[in-house]
Formats: structure tokens, sequence, C-alpha cells
């Protein structure tokens, strides 16, 4: 089978139109036209079912769903096709946000099993505005910054979220401030989220509106917390997800910074542009400014209600000579960077996917074979290559397992 095969596959990869995304940032990064001046929210390269990547082959464009499905033991390598079931575990993409995302969880694999089997048994169809689950497979992420990049990721101590609402002085809330002071714990800030998500709508409506007030007042213009929720105001003038910079850490990545996302931890990102790669799901159980379901109970039971301190949210590259290795808690992708590799020999024995970030770059193999391509554009690799060299003048990015 590998005889008919070639090394490297140019990636044809499916631009995601979403509203919260870019008009210009995926345009000026990477020169991908946009002559409609749709939002560029996303690229996606990989063999999702959502969108997956195509390429060339016999002179065909195939997906690479598809592709892979020919030979997957070859193709995706024999540990990743037992482990993975003949799917390629990880989807790395492009993302570049404008306005913020919806606030939202992860499940873990045991609960997304779970769910996805429960929702399967009910017959609730995939594209229904009540599904949870589109598939049963966990979403650990990692996000490496191409432009300054903000976001909210993971709890502010239980104390910092007592103190934000205490501040608020709303009678609204004084029942659950004063139950949450007799337990400044996991459970205490569990039954106090759960409260606020659990407001009925009229007592929701009248919240967000006294929380925008003081957002606007002069006291608070300078106050960052307050900035963003001015900011999500102008979208979601009455959406619970208004008062997360109160509970949530405001986290800012400078190009070239990293940050990881575990199954359970609440997350949005508010803007820039990055590369991001995860487990090949699209699992997001939602907690806020989004007009699509919120299902309080099912997101509470998948959250992690413990605070990550902020210094602990960047991931650290491990640096050898012109590589930076972000390593991760998890088996599904593991992720480099590359800056300005010169015939950099890589051996490998999965399939990755290679970005080129700012520069063309050239993959050459074991037989002198070579592939060129320019900045925005990706190459698929089978795990049959083995071993093949990187050159490029600029930041290359390396998609494996």
């Amino acid at each position: 089978m590998t005889q008919n095969m070639i090394s490297f596959y140019l990636m044809k990869n499916e631009i995601k139109n979403y509203e919260w995304g870019s008009v210009t940032s995926i345009q000026e990064l990477f020169e991908i036209d946009n002559c409609e001046a749709k939002p560029q929210a996303e690229i996606w390269m990989g063999s999702h079912e959502n969108g997956s990547s195509f390429i060339i082959t016999n002179n065909k464009e195939q997906s690479l769903r598809e592709f892979i499905k020919t030979n997957p033991k070859e193709i995706l390598g024999e540990r990743t096709s037992k482990s993975f079931n003949k799917q390629l575990p990880y989807l790395f993409k492009v993302l570049a946000a404008q306005k913020a995302l919806s606030i939202q969880v992860h499940p873990s694999k045991e609960s997304a099993e779970q769910g996805y089997h429960k929702e399967e048994l009910k017959g609730i169809k995939l594209d229904d505005y009540y599904r949870n689950y589109k598939d049963p497979n966990h979403k650990p992420e990692l996000v490496y910054a191409l432009t300054d990049f903000e976001a909210l990721n993971g709890f502010i101590s239980y104390l910092d979220v007592f103190n934000n609402f205490q501040a608020l002085q709303f009678e609204e809330f004084e029942q659950y401030l004063s139950d949450f002071s007799k337990k400044l714990n996991e459970n205490g800030l569990k039954v106090f989220i759960s409260n606020l998500l659990n407001l009925e709508d009229s007592l929701k409506r009248s919240v967000c509106e006294k929380l925008v007030v003081l957002a606007k007042s002069p006291s608070k213009s300078n106050d960052q917390k307050y900035k963003l929720i001015r900011l999500f105001s102008e979208s979601f003038s009455d959406d619970i997800g208004l008062f997360a910079p109160l509970f949530l850490n405001i986290v800012k990545l400078k190009p070239g910074e990293a940050m990881f996302l575990e199954a359970g931890r609440p997350h949005a990102y508010l803007y820039g542009t990055a590369l991001e790669i995860m487990a090949n799901s699209d699992n997001v159980l939602r907690a806020g400014l989004t007009p699509k379901n919120i299902d309080v109970g099912e997101l509470v039971d998948n959250t992690t209600f413990v605070p990550t301190l902020l210094d602990n949210l960047r991931v650290k590259p491990n640096q050898n000579a012109c590589e930076e290795k972000f390593e991760v808690p998890v088996n599904d992708f593991k992720f480099s960077i590359f800056t300005k590799p010169k015939s950099k020999l890589i051996s490998t024995n999965s399939a990755e996917i290679i970005f080129a970030v700012d520069k063309a770059c050239t993959l050459i193999d074991e037989k002198g074979c070579s592939i060129s391509f320019d900045k925005g554009e990706s190459v698929f690799i089978p795990a049959f290559v083995k071993q093949y060299n990187i050159v490029s003048d600029g930041i290359v990015a390396r998609a494996f397992n």
C-alpha cells in the first residue's frame, strides 16, 4: 500500500464563518482572500466529520477522513490506529476571534461517552437545539497565540469570587453570599455558581441591568473586569455570562505564549488569533454569552469548581535548538513550534500536520522527494514516512501524537 502513496499531501482546509470571527485577521496574517468580507473564525485542519480537510490523491480530491479509512494502520500508525479507533485523534485549527466566544466547559472522556450514548438512546438528533454531546470524546485544548490573545480561563480564588460579588451590594445575592461565606470551598462555589445560573428570567434580567449600570459608572472605567462586562453587554445585555469576569481569571497571552485547557475548566476566548490543537471532538457545554442552549445541570456536573492560579495557566515549552515542545497531559495530541529550522530532521510514528505560520516551508523525505508550501497552508504526513526534514526561514507548527 505504501508503495502507491506519497509522503506529503497539501491540504485544502475549510474556513468556518462563525459570527464571532474576525473579517481581517486570517486575510492579513496568511494572505487568504476574503472577497465577501465574511467573518473568518476558524480554519479546520484534520478529519472531523463536521469539517474534514481534503487532499489530492491519484489526481483526485479526497477528504482526509475517507483517505484515512483506506489504510488506517499505515496512515495513522499502528499505535494510533489501535488506540483511537482508526481515527486521527486530534483537530488542528487557526482561531481568529473578533468577539467573545461563549463561556464553556468540555466534558471528560468518561462523561462524554456516557452523555453521548444516553442522548443516542433517547433519539435526540445531533443537530437538535437541546443536544449536548456531539460525539463520545473529551476535548482538551492547547492554544498558542499568534497575536495578542485574551481569554477567560479557570476560577479565581474562592475568597476573590466572594469579595467581587459582595462588592456589588445586590440584595438579590445576599442569601447566596451568606451561604457561600460559610463554605469558601469547592462545594460552596458549586452551589453559588449553580444558584447564579438558575436565576429566574425576570431576576436574571434585573441583576444584569444593574451590573451593566455599575460597569458604566465612572468608578469602574479603568477596572479590567468591568471593561469586559461593558464589552459583553453590547451583544448580551441580559445574559448571566456578564458576571463571568467576577469569577474567572482574565488571561492575556503574547504571541508565542500558550495555555492548556483541561476537561471541566470554564473558559471563553475573547479576542485575538491563535493556533489551537485539541482532541478530535466538538463537545461543548455552555455557561453564558450565547443564544444557544445552556443545560445548567449537565454543565454543573461537568465543571471542576477549583481555582486555577493565573501563573499556572501558561504552558512553558521545552526548548531544544530551534524547537519548542509544549508538553500536555493527554495522549490525543502533541504540539511543537520550530523557528527558522535549517533542515531539521524529524522522526515520527504518527500522522502529522505541518502548518507554515509566517514564511514558506519545505519538507523533504528520506528519498529526497519534497513539497514547498506558503504561509497559511498545511501539509498532511502519513505515519509510514518515519523521517523527514523541515526547512524554513520562519515559524512552523507541528501537530502530531
